[in-house]
């Protein structure tokens, strides 16, 4: 029996745009793109005719803007949809509002100049539309999506006093990594999160014009004091720092403290930042003071350094299956044996800081007893 094609509806307002993807996204044997709309308006209709399983969707449309056509898509029809947008800081700010409203990924429109990238850009559309086809559509739940805003204007050149106690160097790290999908469930998971939880680090799948809108974005939605990583910053509780989009992120250990160290060496797991680089140097330099959680995400990346911090005597844990877009990093992970235990997205906050407060209460009875 033939395999059923992923039947795709492009967006777009340019018509060189919307043949270019046409040609690239028709070049794959599973796939077909059964129409293009250049508005909103003509997207609706098609979308009835036509009942695509993905929709890729330019960010600015005349007409109707492709975040505001998103949001009732998403309450009307929920479906899966890769989003088009420009690598701008005003472009991430906008792409961060559509993966709020669940759309699955994103991809950055090619300059159509540049011919020698333009198999690594088809190579990533082809794969995000196929990753969006078995993905699972998360629908809207309007009192918790985020406002549509301009540019953020936040402060995040440096941390912020969370007290007037001189703040201490963590104990603990709580090291997280995440991909498709992950900027929402990072979100969740910072959110349920205490003021004075251990530092947390993480290593997110993102371009580097997205990394620093993200991060102000979460320094605004959490009750965390949230960063893009800079090089030798001292990791410190009730703070969070994110890898920058275009270098790995390190954790080293100076004494007592745990600081971020920022790494310019080449893609691991075709990632930079590379979850498994993160983990690994959680591993080498934390061991039994950290824990390791794994969210949302495609391809194996982080799963054989979650197995190291595991090795190390750190607890590990992931996101279940029913509660990730896409299973594919904690899958990885769990199907290796790095992962402990798996929970729902919403219980995720809670069990990591019942580990905080079981290793702490274990680390002072040991002490006593000594």
């Amino acid at each position: 029996m033939e395999k059923k094609k992923i039947r795709v509806l492009i967006v777009d307002d340019s018509a060189l745009m919307r043949q270019l993807l046409t040609d690239i996204l028709n070049a794959d044997p599973e796939i077909e793109v059964v129409g293009a709309a250049m508005d909103a308006y003509v997207a609706r209709e098609k979308i009835k005719a036509l009942n695509p399983d993905v929709l890729t969707l330019d960010v600015e449309m005349p007409r109707m803007d492709g975040v505001a056509f998103l949001r009732n898509l998403m309450r009307l029809r929920p479906m899966p949809v890769v989003m088009c947008s420009s690598l701008t800081e005003a472009g991430a700010d906008v792409t961060l509002d559509a993966l709020s409203l669940g759309a699955i990924d994103f991809v950055t429109k090619p300059k159509v100049d540049v011919a020698h990238r333009m198999d690594e850009y088809a190579e990533d559309l082809i794969g995000k539309v196929k990753v969006a086809a078995r993905a699972h559509v998360r629908p809207i739940v309007e009192s918790q999506s985020l406002p549509i805003t301009g540019k953020l204007m936040v402060d995040n050149s440096g941390p912020r006093e969370i007290s007037r106690k001189p703040l201490k160097t963590t104990e603990q790290i709580i090291a997280i990594g995440a991909s498709t999908g992950g900027t929402e469930a990072i979100k969740d998971v910072l959110v349920g999160m205490p003021p004075d939880c251990p530092g947390i680090v993480i290593a997110q799948h993102i371009p580097k014009a997205f990394s620093g809108p993200f991060a102000a974005r979460m320094n605004q939605q959490t009750p965390l004091r949230v960063f893009e990583a800079v090089d030798d910053q001292q990791i410190l509780p009730g703070h969070a720092y994110i890898a920058p989009g275009d270098m790995h992120l390190v954790v080293t250990r100076n004494g007592a403290q745990y600081r971020c160290k920022l790494d310019n060496s080449g893609p691991v797991n075709r990632h930079k930042p590379s979850v498994d680089v993160l983990f690994r140097s959680v591993a080498e330099c934390c061991g039994v003071n950290a824990i390791g959680l794994m969210l949302t995400g495609m391809g194996r990346d982080g799963a054989q350094g979650m197995k190291e911090m595991r090795e190390a005597g750190a607890a590990t844990l992931a996101q279940d299956e029913n509660t990730s877009v896409v299973w594919g990093m904690p899958g990885a992970a769990h199907q290796i044996g790095a992962v402990e235990a798996l929970y729902p997205l919403q219980q995720i906050s809670a069990e990591l800081m019942k580990l905080v407060r079981a290793r702490s209460a274990g680390r002072g009875a040991r002490a006593a007893s000594g």
